[in-house]
């Protein structure tokens, strides 16, 4: 019979047999509607390709190394039109091995990073969901499985995990929480009394010892059986920790299914997690790669910004209230962690990510739990496709390659205008991909036929005829289109990162299809529309303010010849599209898939100049629009959604931009500002917020504030026997005082109120003020004059 799951984990397992049978199996854990099942492979053998120039020097050496190779002549060739060879290798450490002779031989292997597993099922075409024969529906185990791809949405059991601990990471507690389960479970501590009361929103169990506690952990992990494992930063700190504890303890990590063990490794300064059976699931990692962003991906803040909920710790020292409640109050320390957990689990909830992450892997066959990972999913979705034609995929640039031209970025007209239109090109990006037809097999044709080819950039020929990549646009933007329509939110924003990826993969030096001429056939192309199309505008009888990638600012200029604002944008959108179809099918005979749309209409909009600069600023402006019966203003690139500056200075540049957009009297405003900050009354609206971006030790050509503030204060730490709080990977709070920038914990020195008064409120009230013909100093000059007439 035939069953259907959804991929939860892939692993090679080596196989030894008779030498001829030598070889390694793919195991493939899946979800299905019946539980979970292990497919393995029958014995698969890693390969990788050389050119036929080398394959004899590569399989001498090779021999003399004990290294198994079986050679086949495949007529493959490279997208340079080198032909090559099919090396193969008896287990991966033989390929690793063999990769490491041709390094030393200065010989180029193609394809030799890909593992066994991705290619075992990308070849196969099989992304996130797949069918499988079994003998009936209660196998488990199925060896020498055939599978293929198939339309599967699976239902996954998720739980989410934390723990506590203190600084040398000697275990306090970890909590488990999900639908059904609420659990949380304690060492106890000789302070503690041997029954405590919680409340009954979950369990508590305590046990003598960490050994004990991991034991129990393990054990409660393999009997919920959960597909996914949540949790918050979960693989570099919770699952990092537990794996140390439990190797400390001599407790075998078997919290993967069929009672497996886990595999938790450090790589390239990254915990690597691997649970065979399930998928585990950084939340942080998952709201990234929806592009969601935040001031700061501290749980508390995320909470707080998504649920309007938060911790139940809020002590700035969190380490030091979790050591005291552990030892003082361990029922509060319990509520806590579970709390922790309830909140991760709200969160995916409320942003459906777990559901994102399965429709991103049945469109790109990405791992649930991996973040980011373009290069991967270009490689899944296009490798198997340019094998049928028989070309291999290039190698990596060494040191990154050349760096290609940005997205287009006009010169600025500043000014406070009123009836500013914003006309958008509908993902520019994929749009010109789909129109020049760029690909990579499309550009290696086209150099090799190039009567028919379509001219790109830098040398560059596309094919007409031979190519992927705009096929696999045109699908996805189908597939979105209908995602829109059925307000399937997930499944569309999956397409969208998905399709504004392929630029950025072409481009980057970690892709083995790197090629400078295809990144810059797109952008340059960029460039040429978004010039022709301010052109036009400004043929039209309009003024173009300002252009940014895939974005035109038109300023009315009380122009009515087309209408009202709205009709102006909406009339020119139309008018623009039918040019550029027009302008393409005589220009290179092909089909336009640009699309511009009338976005945005500013009632009022606000452009700033360069700090210390008559120019215009690039990527920063503010506008005020209508929405239904409220107004919004719009900030962008401004302090106001800088998360460096302080909360007074958003709220003076948010107050002080509205009333100016508003014709407001702002005079008033700014002076109570001013007066309210040097009699103390915004004093806890002074407090900046800098993350360290490397260890503290770290810091020695620059030392910015916030790391003055954190020597300071971990000084003052060292002297008084406390704990070192900030020495990497913290937000450090802190104020300027007269004394210079102190934590807001060690603040020994009044407020700089100068400081702030110059350096966040004059320099946004200088940006706007001379526009409305008012000088911030004129204002807020304390001194009388001197003379008079």
């Amino acid at each position: 019979m035939i069953r259907k799951g959804y991929i939860l984990s892939k692993h090679t397992i080596a196989k030894q047999g008779r030498s001829k049978h030598k070889g390694a199996c793919v195991e493939v854990w899946v979800s299905t509607d019946d539980g979970p099942v292990c497919l393995q492979s029958a014995l698969q053998k890693p390969s990788c390709f050389v050119a036929t120039e080398n394959t004899k020097s590569i399989i001498e050496k090779a021999k003399r190394e004990g290294i198994e190779i079986e050679v086949s002549s495949d007529s493959f060739f490279t997208l340079e039109q080198v032909e090559v060879d099919t090396l193969k290798t008896t287990s991966d450490s033989h390929m690793h091995q063999l990769r490491q002779l041709a390094k030393s031989l200065h010989i180029t292997l193609y394809e030799a990073d890909i593992r066994l597993a991705d290619r075992y099922l990308m070849e196969r075409f099989i992304y996130g969901s797949l069918e499988f024969i079994a003998a009936d529906e209660t196998a488990t185990l199925i060896p020498e499985a055939r599978i293929r791809p198939a339309i599967y949405t699976p239902s996954l059991y998720s739980i989410s995990i934390d723990i506590e601990c203190d600084e040398n990471e000697n275990l306090f507690s970890i909590a488990l929480a999900s639908n059904d389960v609420n659990e949380v479970m304690l060492v106890s501590a000789s302070t503690h009394p041997k029954t405590l009361d919680v409340p009954d929103t979950f369990s508590l169990s305590q046990f003598s010892t960490e050994s004990a506690l991991l034991t129990a952990f393990i054990t409660r992990i393999c009997e919920i059986d959960p597909d996914v494992i949540l949790g918050w930063n979960v693989k570099q700190f919770d699952m990092a920790v537990l794996a140390r504890r439990a190797k400390k303890q001599g407790v075998k990590f078997t919290i993967g299914r069929d009672k497996r063990e886990a595999f938790v490794r450090d790589w390239d300064g990254q915990t690597i997690v691997d649970i065979p059976g399930r998928s585990i699931v950084d939340g942080i990692e998952a709201l990234k790669t929806m592009t969601y962003q935040f001031d700061s991906f501290s749980l508390d803040n995320v909470a707080q910004q998504l649920l309007g909920d938060k911790k139940l710790i809020q002590s700035e020292d969190k380490l030091g209230a979790i050591k005291a409640l552990y030892y003082e109050d361990p029922s509060s320390l319990a509520s806590y962690n579970h709390k922790d957990c309830v909140l991760v689990n709200e969160i995916a909830t409320k942003t459906r990510f777990i559901e994102f992450l399965i429709l991103r892997g049945t469109l790109t066959g990405l791992d649930l739990g991996r973040p980011g990972g373009s290069v991967a999913a270009f490689l899944n979705v296009y490798l198997p496709k340019l094998h049928r034609q028989r070309y291999v995929s290039g190698v990596r640039p060494e040191h990154g390659g050349l760096a290609s031209p940005g997205g287009y970025v006009m010169n600025s007209q500043p000014g406070l205008y009123s009836d500013v239109l914003v006309l958008d090109f509908k993902s520019l990006y994929p749009s010109i991909i789909r129109t020049f037809k760029i690909d990579p097999m499309g550009l290696a044709e086209g150099l090799k036929y190039p009567e028919r080819a379509i001219e790109g950039f830098k040398g560059a020929m596309f094919s007409r005829d031979n190519h992927f990549l705009p096929d696999i646009i045109d699908n996805l933007w189908r597939q979105r289109d209908e995602a829109k329509k059925q307000n399937d939110a997930p499944r569309s924003q999956a397409i969208k990162i998905l399709m504004n990826s392929f630029y950025g993969v072409l481009g980057s030096g970690g892709c083995p299809f790197y090629d400078p001429r295809l990144a810059s056939s797109i952008t340059l192309r960029g460039h040429e529309i978004m010039q022709t199309t301010a052109k036009w505008i400004e043929e039209a009888g309009f003024s173009v303010i300002y252009g940014d990638t895939d974005s035109t600012f038109v300023h009315v200029n009380n122009n009515t010849s087309l209408g009202t604002p709205n009709e102006t944008g909406q009339s020119l959108a139309n008018t623009i599209n039918q040019k550029w179809q027009s302008k393409l099918r005589e220009d290179y005979d092909i089909d336009c898939h640009l699309d511009i749309e009338f976005e945005t209409h500013f009632e009022t909009f606000f452009m700033p100049t360069i700090r210390g600069s008559a120019l215009g600023s690039k990527k920063r402006y503010a506008g005020l629009k209508q929405i239904g019966d409220k107004k919004e203003l719009v900030f962008k690139g401004l302090e106001n959604v800088r998360s460096d500056w302080t909360e007074l200075a958003k709220y003076f540049q948010y107050e002080l931009y509205r009333r100016v957009f508003e014709k407001a009297p702002v005079s008033d405003f700014i002076k109570q500002t001013v007066d309210n900050i040097r009699q103390g009354k915004e004093d806890t609206r002074l407090v900046y917020a800098k993350r360290l971006r490397k260890p503290l030790n770290d810091y020695i050509k620059s030392l910015p504030p916030h790391v003055k503030a954190a020597r300071l204060a971990d000084d003052i730490n060292s002297k008084t026997g406390q704990r070192l709080r900030y020495q990497h990977n913290t937000t450090i709070r802190y104020v300027m005082t007269v004394q210079g920038p102190q934590t807001t914990e060690h603040q020994m020195a009044p407020l700089d109120y100068d400081h702030y008064i110059e350096k966040q409120i004059m320099p946004i009230a200088d940006s706007i003020l001379p526009l409305i013909n008012l000088s911030f100093s004129e204002l807020t000059n304390e001194q009388l004059s001197l003379f008079s007439n």
